[in-house]
């Protein structure tokens, strides 16, 4: 995916990097000792080889001057402090961080290096998998999630960007909310809806947000690219910057593009049964993330318009759905 969010650097600077995070050890001779993984919608990251073969991983924050969203500010110091906070729990299977320097005296982002998983992207070798192995892995990435839920906080919102905070998870949920519309604004975003129709399907609905009382550690974007497997086991799960102090039904995994009714990993988190309450607050996440998706593809002008029409759909069918109900 190409975005301009994207901070590539020169394989001379990636060996500057290196050579700061390993005690001088610089990169391995060839031009494979440097692979750009494309997948990523935001940082720019690289497969490293040090000199002496060990691999590892580089992720490169946006430049300071990045235009990005607002709840996008400060992505990677939240993905290093949760990605260290989810390892204490060694049933969630996080790589472990080398590195981080968010100074940007050597770099103009900040960067860090962590652990080359092992095994394949699950996005890229799902379908190959037998059925009953991929229903294995999606019941595990449920218990995965359900045990990064069990981690508490003091407030709600991102770790970040204390404007985007609140006591009450009803009173940051409506800043996020805000925010998304006020970044849409600024790109004069074409949403086929008016701020003041989202508003009021919105707070018609925000009294089930009354029911969300503990902060919980929230990934938001564990999907299938952001997975690893091998022998048919998960080893990992990557990209914890966009996690929040939220509501647990915030995940993607009760997102409806996961599958319609009970899935696999409902299954596994041991959340197969909604109140109307419940649905009320799952549809506003789900209204929450096409905004996102949406107004993002504004930002990072993608080579492509995929997620803009997949998001748009999403967002049309959550808005009949909280119109209605």
């Amino acid at each position: 995916m190409e975005s301009k969010t994207k901070n590539r650097k020169t394989r001379e600077q990636i060996e500057q990097l290196a050579a700061r995070a390993f005690n001088g050890i610089g990169l391995a001779a060839g031009e494979e000792a440097i692979r750009e993984l494309k997948e990523g919608w935001f940082n720019a990251a690289y497969t490293v080889r040090l000199a002496g073969g060990r691999e590892v991983i580089l992720k490169i924050a946006p430049p300071q001057d990045a235009e990005v969203m607002t709840y996008e500010k400060n992505l990677m110091e939240t993905e290093v402090t949760a990605m260290r906070l989810a390892r204490t729990n060694p049933a969630i299977p996080v790589p472990e961080i080398y590195f981080y320097d968010p100074t940007r005296d050597l770099c103009d982002a900040g960067y860090f290096f962590m652990e080359k998983l092992a095994g394949d992207n699950l996005d890229h070798v799902k379908a190959s998998l037998p059925p009953e192995m991929q229903a294995e892995i999606e019941f595990r990435i449920g218990e995965i999630i359900r045990e990064i839920n069990g981690f508490t906080g003091d407030y709600f919102g991102y770790p970040g960007n204390s404007d985007l905070r609140s006591e009450t998870w009803r009173a940051a949920f409506m800043k996020i909310m805000d925010s998304v519309l006020e970044d849409g604004r600024r790109k004069d975003v074409d949403y086929g809806f008016s701020d003041e129709e989202f508003r009021a399907a919105i707070l018609k609905h925000a009294p089930a947000l009354e029911a969300a009382t503990t902060p919980r550690l929230v990934h938001w974007d564990a999907w299938d690219p952001n997975f690893f497997v091998k022998d048919g086991k998960i080893t990992g799960l990557l990209d914890f910057e966009r996690a929040l102090w939220a509501d647990p039904l915030m995940e993607a995994q009760f997102r409806p593009f996961f599958g319609e009714g009970v899935t696999h990993s409902m299954r596994g988190y041991g959340k197969t049964t909604f109140t109307f309450e419940e649905e009320q607050r799952s549809q506003l996440y789900t209204l929450h993330l096409a905004l996102v998706m949406v107004t993002e593809c504004f930002y990072r002008d993608y080579d492509t318009d995929f997620v803009y029409k997949f998001a748009k759909t999403m967002l049309n069918t959550t808005m009949a759905w909280l119109e209605a109900n």
